[in-house]
């Protein structure tokens, strides 16, 4: 059973308050500062840097390249010079794309591509990456909806997180850590879970993002949204390792200071 460790998922705002969000989250205890990948905000690259260089145990990672808006040799370019220049603490995550990349695409002069040619970009990715690093290793996290992308997952990522609907059951996920294990035939995998909202509110940026709201996730027991006392936070989190598996937690970084007291409990700071 892997020990726990937590993310924090934000965006680059400015420099000052992305400097602070990352001297905050080591702080804090959280392990990694993720940055999403989108052409409305600064490239996660540049972030990702500048937060490596202003603290000195924090990983960093993208959380997640979208494919669609990079070549397989650009994404793995980018990728090996983060884990040179943050001395190995760079974490690749990949994933095709949400469908309103397809704009941004085509903005870039790339293709979107079918799902079969995105996760195909994915799996070049991962190889561009391995033939760079050479004797060093970049962590790929693969974020993974549908079947073909668990079983690539399975077989190439080092940590796999799950997409898709936030109401999905218990039963259903577990069915989904089922088909990526099988895939991976015995290679040791890091599970991971993003979990949207901390507490028993759901900002209303939030609701419009997940199209659900606190009723609706608690009804259907989400795996989104965890709530409570700070025991019963815990608590719920080992529960999902030892049923599930997953040990690699992420929150958003509106949650950063109100998870906080869960993160030092499960990392013994």
């Amino acid at each position: 059973m892997k020990a726990f460790r937590f993310g924090v998922a934000a965006a680059a705002q400015d420099g000052a308050s992305w400097r602070d969000t990352a001297r905050r989250a080591e702080e804090l205890g959280y392990s990694t500062l993720l940055s999403p990948d989108n052409l409305n905000m600064p490239t996660p690259t540049a972030g990702l840097a500048m937060a490596a260089a202003v603290t000195t145990r924090l990983r960093v990672g993208t959380y997640v390249y979208a494919v669609p808006l990079r070549t397989a040799r650009a994404a793995a370019w980018e990728a090996h010079s983060l884990t040179t220049l943050t001395d190995g603490r760079f974490e690749l995550g990949l994933g095709t794309g949400l469908p309103s990349m397809r704009q941004q695409a085509d903005e870039l002069g790339l293709p979107y591509g079918t799902g079969q040619d995105r996760l195909d970009s994915i799996s070049a990715t991962l190889d561009h990456v391995r033939h760079l690093d050479g004797d060093t290793h970049t962590p790929v996290m693969l974020a993974v909806g549908g079947p073909k992308a668990r079983r690539l997952a399975g077989a190439k990522a080092d940590i796999v997180t799950f997409t898709g609907s936030v109401l999905i059951t218990r039963d259903e996920f577990a069915g989904h850590i089922e088909d990526v294990r099988s895939a991976a035939d015995g290679r040791d995998i890091e599970l991971a879970m993003n979990i949207f909202v901390v507490g028993e509110h759901v900002p209303p940026w939030m609701e419009g993002f997940i199209g659900a709201d606190a009723q609706t996730l608690i009804e259907h027991d989400s795996l989104s949204m965890i709530r409570g006392s700070v025991d019963d936070m815990v608590d719920e989190l080992q529960r999902r390792r030892d049923r599930l598996g997953v040990s690699y937690i992420s929150i958003n970084e509106a949650f950063i200071d109100d998870f906080a007291p869960v993160v030092a409990r499960l990392t013994g700071r």
